[in-house]
């Protein structure tokens, strides 16, 4: 591993603030979303559960060989792969076994994730850097914040209709937003390998 550069060390600040923010909305959503019984919640805590571990992998990939970029990047886009799995399954226990979703705890998380989750963009879109890691970081900030957006439809609807079918939606769409972004950097991965693999 060649030594840290400027730009090294400017990626490692920014990767693990986002973990740590990533980490801290993984208990806040995770608890939010068992005692509002929200199934969107829930996928969302664990989406961010899955980044923050996202993150951690980016962290130490850092400065490393391209070669190992690669393989880091893969393991992202397969994490979130079977996060969203995971995440219909649990939907699906939802819609048979049945839920009662809090409409204005699911409005107010999604507002506090989706600020968190903006804060998080920001941070990596101003690193400007072609790095495979950091370009699947800002990829799940960015399917964070739409996903938040949709939560706070969901527990609008909720409210408004006094019924389960929109949370279940959006967890669904959640998991479908991941898988989609899981896809991407696995075919970014792979677009990679075709460059030389050199020291970052």
């Amino acid at each position: 591993m060649s030594p840290p550069t400027f730009e090294d060390d400017q990626q490692r600040k920014t990767l693990l603030i986002v973990l740590i923010l990533n980490a801290l909305l993984f208990a806040v959503l995770g608890v939010g979303g068992l005692i509002a019984d929200s199934s969107a919640l829930v996928a969302n805590a664990v989406d961010n559960g899955s980044d923050a571990a996202v993150y951690l992998i980016s962290f130490l990939a850092v400065g490393r060989a391209a070669r190992w970029k690669r393989r880091a990047a893969r393991a992202s886009g397969i994490m979130l792969l079977i996060f969203a799995v995971g995440v219909l399954i649990d939907a699906g226990r939802r819609w048979w076994f049945g839920a009662e979703p809090v409409g204005w705890t699911m409005m107010a998380l999604a507002l506090v994730a989706a600020g968190v989750n903006l804060v998080c963009l920001l941070l990596l879109r101003r690193s400007q850097t072609d790095d495979v890691n950091m370009r699947a970081a800002e990829t799940f900030s960015l399917n964070d914040f739409a996903s938040n957006g949709g939560i706070l439809v969901a527990g609008g609807l909720v409210m408004w209709l006094d019924r389960a079918w929109p949370d279940l939606a959006v967890g669904v769409l959640v998991a479908i937003i991941a898988a989609k972004g899981g896809l991407e950097i696995l075919r970014d991965a792979a677009a990679s390998g075709d460059q030389p693999d050199k020291q970052a």
